[in-house]
């Protein structure tokens, strides 16, 4: 057993270890910062989609074009990997490394069949509805939105991939500690995000 797992299991960790030093603590403040600056960035994404989203240009619109029962589908998963990472939380917070590990694997998991999900959606669109970036300002707008919060999906899935084999590795400290926190934060940022997408995207999509 190595010192750092010795550290969390044997209890001389504090209840919120991703706040026990100074640099956690700071670690946590720019993290907020950081989604500041996203959600700004995501902002201007959905102002521009708002505005393009009934320029067709004789392509397929949203209405004819969206299948709500696979994006409600992926949606789920997404919502419950946002879960599975609260439990992971709190698992940190018991010192639990084997129940902390476990729940992050479960939202990588979750977080891959949500990208499966979407991957499979547009080759859907692209193949047969002949839907492709540059069919019309919508598409373009639409990919853009839609394929900027994918790619924040994927790395967060990569993240926490590399944050479980440190786990793995180094045990559970005041070091790795906050670098799971925020990775949480960013998680529940991307899943926040899809409610809009999903919201703005895809049900007013639907009902015009």
């Amino acid at each position: 057993m190595t010192t750092a797992h010795a550290e969390a299991e044997g209890g001389t960790l504090p209840h919120e270890p991703e706040k026990a030093t100074l640099e956690g603590r700071n670690k946590v403040l720019a993290f907020w910062l950081f989604l500041g600056g996203e959600a700004v960035l995501f902002g201007t994404l959905f102002a521009t989609f708002l505005a393009l989203r009934n320029q067709t240009n004789e392509g397929p619109s949203a209405a004819e074009l969206f299948h709500l029962p696979l994006v409600a589908l992926a949606t789920l998963l997404l919502l419950v990997s946002s879960l599975t990472s609260v439990f992971a939380i709190q698992a940190m917070h018991r010192g639990n490394i084997a129940q902390l590990r476990n729940w992050l694997l479960v939202t990588v998991l979750l977080g891959l069949g949500f990208l499966i999900l979407e991957i499979y959606e547009f080759s859907v669109y692209i193949r047969h509805e002949e839907f492709g970036m540059t069919t019309s300002a919508f598409s373009s707008a639409f990919y853009t939105l839609v394929g900027f919060h994918g790619a924040h999906v994927a790395f967060g899935i990569m993240w926490i991939a590399v944050l479980i084999g440190q786990l793995m590795h180094k045990g559970l400290t005041v070091v790795t500690a906050p670098k799971i926190y925020v990775s949480a934060m960013y998680w529940h940022f991307i899943d926040v995000v899809w409610v809009f997408i999903f919201t703005v995207v895809y049900l007013l999509g639907k009902v015009g």
